[in-house]
């Protein structure tokens, strides 16, 4: 098992950037794809973007991709998502979960293959 632990949610302006730290423990954080997801009040949980666990391969959902971009520093046990141009539309509750991997360039969109969960970090994004 692995303990994720966000940071770096708050409240931002239309167009500002905020930028989101997932650090994790306890097993080998390089056995794991790592993806963040959304979940915005009253909708479903939603892919955001997710990196395997050599960083060589990365997938982003449609809705962000030119504005976010994820990366890890495995010698941190971390991993970070880099929101840019944000819009009232990213607001929702942000959360990394961790994927076990036997190849280092999988990673996954469907939040039900993930085996581990933060507990989460708010994102506002107001007009």
């Amino acid at each position: 098992q692995v303990h994720l632990v966000e940071s770096g949610g708050g409240l931002v302006q239309a167009g500002g950037s905020l930028r989101l730290s997932c650090a994790a423990s306890g097993r080998t954080f390089i056995s794991y794809a790592m993806g963040w997801f959304r979940q915005a009040p009253g909708k479903e949980r939603e892919f955001v973007a997710a990196i395997s666990w050599s960083a060589l391969s990365t997938g982003y959902a449609d809705s962000v991709k030119g504005r976010f971009t994820i990366s890890r520093d495995n010698a941190k046990n971390t991993v970070y998502l880099q929101m840019n141009s944000l819009t009232p539309e990213d607001t929702a509750v942000y959360y990394c979960a961790a994927l076990w991997v036997r190849y280092s360039s999988r990673w996954s969109p469907n939040p039900d293959e993930y085996n581990d969960w933060g507990q989460g970090t708010q994102v506002t994004v107001s007009s």
